[in-house]
């Protein structure tokens, strides 16, 4: 493994702005697994040499005992930390190094920083672009900032902290604020954009100096050399440096060039996300649909012998034929589906998530579908109501839990569920009848029986026979309750049972008769999940005694 991705190496990108080490031996972690929120109330699996956030824990202590058993390297608390003698202790017997987080620094984007940091570990070290790693952008800022004599950030096209050198304390306030919300504060941007700076940015090659801006106390910020990063005509992102006068034209010209080099690595980067997630989706795929090379892609996955479900997740919204709209949507699909890898891998480090085509599939080892089904909850209330999501079966094969999976997920696409996350058992009728019309469309069955002369008959007399049935049947043959359902008169109500056992030859006492005329009417009335909605007749009044005659 590459020590680039040891804990080492992680303190120094990212020490003294967002973490501390405050008291174990970093050398003792080579390489870190993988970055773990803690859940005190559920038993996690951790990777080898995890990285763990203990977002609210107080007292460490015997935390650190567990964590060392589970071979973690790193446990990272609110700061600042009280090193008490317990703590100290439990620290040295554990050898899990204890690490404090920065007041108001946030946890989400201290994990998504170290996700991006640990990412950079799996390029090759051997690949290098201009001396430095490909895609390691935090070696490359820190390079920068030697050049120039001045700390810098790297950022992408909406002012987002992709990478940062050391010695920010020796920027300003804004910078350090920048770097804890991994994003250039509002305020900041607004007087930049006010003052045409991203303007001259887009149009020049060159670098641009800005004089400082105010800060909230009355002072000025330290001025702010930056470059645009572009290849070819694109512009991805740009180099800051908090400077305090003018740059010289040497370091100029060599921030010039290394705006060049940032390019290439940020380009690398994104084709090597590209093939990530190319070759992932690849993986869930053949394991999802079976076959023979399933059992190697679980392999492959790390899946292999545990129990684990699929789960199935999509849009709740449709889209237009607009282009520029379709384009929305295919990016937001895929922002969707990176953001549930993330919340599923903070789960278990194994779980496996793929967009393919338009629907979000994820493997996730757990031992019940309750549990996944809280999971994929937490998720859709963490995101927004954007999204639906079936959950196949634990115990069955992938294959087969994939296949409920979509059975789920047709049944809420369809609106005939009452939540939108779902398990098989919770849409079971629903899903039986989707099979059956399945079956019926693919031998082409057309409509017979007593149904069919009903609806005939309502066709050709404007009468409501059909409604009349389905009313009495929803209540069970309550005649007060279904003549109430489609407001007409109890006798009215009675009259037209009479007369629809008549036209449709249908023996009402007969359970089988009933039914096989419920069933029918779910599956070949328009909006079949469930009786079609009800609406006042405008003719009908409450008769006396019924007189002979039909509607």
């Amino acid at each position: 493994m590459s020590p680039r991705t040891g804990l080492g190496r992680v303190l120094d990108d990212l020490g003294t702005t967002l973490i501390d080490l405050v008291r174990g031996d970093p050398g003792r972690a080579a390489d870190i697994g993988g970055v773990v929120i803690l859940d005190p109330y559920d038993d996690q699996v951790l990777p080898p040499s995890a990285l763990v956030l203990g977002v609210g824990v107080r007292d460490p202590a015997e935390l650190l005992d567990r964590l060392g058993e589970a071979g973690a390297a790193a446990l990272v608390v609110r700061g600042p930390v009280d090193v008490t003698d317990e703590i100290a202790a439990a620290v040295d017997r554990s050898g899990v190094a204890l690490l404090g987080l920065a007041p108001g620094a946030s946890w989400t984007q201290l994990a998504a920083m170290l996700r991006s940091l640990l990412a950079e570990g799996e390029v090759d070290p051997s690949e290098t672009l201009g001396g430095v790693p490909a895609g390691d952008l935090f070696a490359l800022a820190n390079a920068v900032a030697s050049l120039i004599a001045a700390p810098v950030t790297i950022e992408d096209r909406s002012s987002r902290v992709l990478a940062f050198s050391g010695h920010q304390d020796e920027a300003d306030q804004s910078r350090v604020e920048t770097i804890l919300g991994r994003q250039v504060p509002a305020r900041y941007s607004q007087m930049l954009e006010a003052r045409g700076v991203f303007q001259q940015l887009y149009r020049s090659d060159q670098p641009v100096y800005i004089e400082g801006l105010p800060a909230d106390d009355g002072t000025l910020c330290l001025p702010r050399i930056a470059v645009a990063v572009r290849a070819g005509d694109e512009f991805l992102g740009s180099i800051w440096a908090a400077v305090r006068s003018p740059l010289p034209a040497d370091r100029s010209q060599a921030l010039c060039d290394a705006a060049k080099l940032v390019a290439l690595h940020m380009m690398r980067q994104r084709a090597g996300a590209d093939v990530e997630r190319r070759l992932r989706a690849d993986l869930v795929s053949t394991a999802v649909e079976g076959g023979p090379g399933a059992a190697e892609a679980v392999r492959r996955l790390g899946l292999a012998d545990q129990a684990c479900v699929v789960l199935a997740l999509a849009s709740a919204q449709s889209h237009d034929d607009d282009p520029a709209s379709h384009a929305r949507l295919l990016a937001e699909r895929q922002q969707v589906a990176d953001a549930f890898a993330m919340h599923l891998t903070a789960v278990h480090p194994r779980a496996a998530a793929a967009l393919i085509s338009d629907v979000v599939y994820a493997i996730l080892p757990v031992e019940s579908e309750d549990r996944a089904l809280r999971i994929a909850t937490d998720f859709r209330s963490r995101i927004g109501d954007r999204v639906l999501v079936g959950v196949g079966q634990v115990g069955s094969s992938l294959s087969r839990s994939r296949a409920g999976a979509d059975l789920v997920l047709r049944v809420l696409r369809a609106g005939r569920a009452s939540t939108p996350v779902a398990r098989v058992s919770d849409v079971h009728g629903e899903g039986l009848l989707l099979e059956l019309s399945d079956l019926i469309a693919s031998r082409g069955d057309t409509l017979t029986g007593p149904v069919a002369r009903l609806i005939d008959y309502d066709r050709r007399h404007s009468a409501c026979l059909v409604e009349t049935l389905s009313a009495w049947l929803d209540a069970f043959g309550d005649v007060a309750a279904a003549s109430a359902a489609v407001f007409v008169h109890p006798n009215t109500f009675r009259y037209r049972l009479r007369r629809l056992a008549e036209v449709g030859e249908i023996d009402l006492s007969d359970p089988d008769a009933r039914f096989a005329a419920m069933l029918q009417l779910r599956l070949w009335r328009p909006g079949a999940a469930g009786p079609a909605p009800r609406t006042p007749p405008s003719t009908d009044a409450p008769p006396a005694p019924a007189k002979p005659g039909a509607r």
